[in-house]
């Protein structure tokens, strides 16, 4: 026994009105590509309404940081060569030390013998970028933090690998950033910095986690 009626021949949507939804979906579809896709990942705003919402601006800085990442990765491929970490910065802030206590502290009590800890400090004039990378396996996990010592910087996290490559995160005028890095593939994973400021800057990075290599690419 059934609790519900089939519907009647009356009552389903004639071919007509399932092509008005069609089209009504269509038209919907593309308006959402051309005023809030287009311009929030390609910086396309052929309406001006990307602009007024700030999502031109957020799809000029992902452009912007894509190429620039680009230009010195592609710069780099010829000279990339292993770099040691530098001893721990014994200068660096009450408030830095007790972060990098906490944060890289607590992700050793956990971790097996097959991880690593590391630490580099890069300084970087008006204009200069510099990229760090980590060789990762799938599935690796590395727990990080940076800081910015004299201003801000654009940066770019991602990896490449296999003929693979990705983009985790980015961001503009940042001073600092902390996570989990997890390798979406075989490869190099890392970031790229860039001081668009008018003074010097510099990055501390301090990693571990699950890599075989630490690498400063340019």
């Amino acid at each position: 026994m059934y609790n519900t009626d089939m519907p009647t021949r009356a009552e389903l949507p004639t071919s007509a009105q399932l092509l008005r939804s069609t089209l009504i979906a269509i038209v919907a579809a593309a308006a959402i590509l051309i005023t809030i896709v287009l311009p929030a990942e390609y910086a396309v705003d052929p309406t001006g309404i990307g602009r007024m919402l700030g999502l031109t601006e957020m799809g000029e800085i992902k452009a912007q940081l894509a190429e620039e990442a680009e230009k010195d990765r592609a710069a780099g491929q010829q000279g990339a060569t292993p770099i040691a970490a530098p001893a721990p910065d014994r200068r660096s802030s009450l408030t830095e030390r007790v972060f990098a206590e906490f944060l890289i502290g607590s992700a050793m009590a956990q971790t097996n013998a097959g991880t690593r800890t590391d630490e580099m400090t890069i300084t970087l004039k008006p204009g200069e970028g510099s990229e760090v990378k980590l060789t990762m396996r799938q599935g690796q996990k590395v727990n990080y933090t940076w800081t910015v010592t004299g201003g801000v910087v654009n940066f770019d996290l991602h990896g490449d690998g296999g003929g693979k490559e990705t983009s985790y995160e980015k961001g503009r005028g940042v001073p600092g950033a902390n996570g989990v890095l997890e390798a979406a593939f075989d490869g190099n994973h890392g970031w790229f910095w860039r001081n668009r400021g008018s003074a010097d800057v510099t990055v501390t990075l301090r990693t571990n986690g699950s890599y075989t290599d630490i690498k400063r690419m340019l």
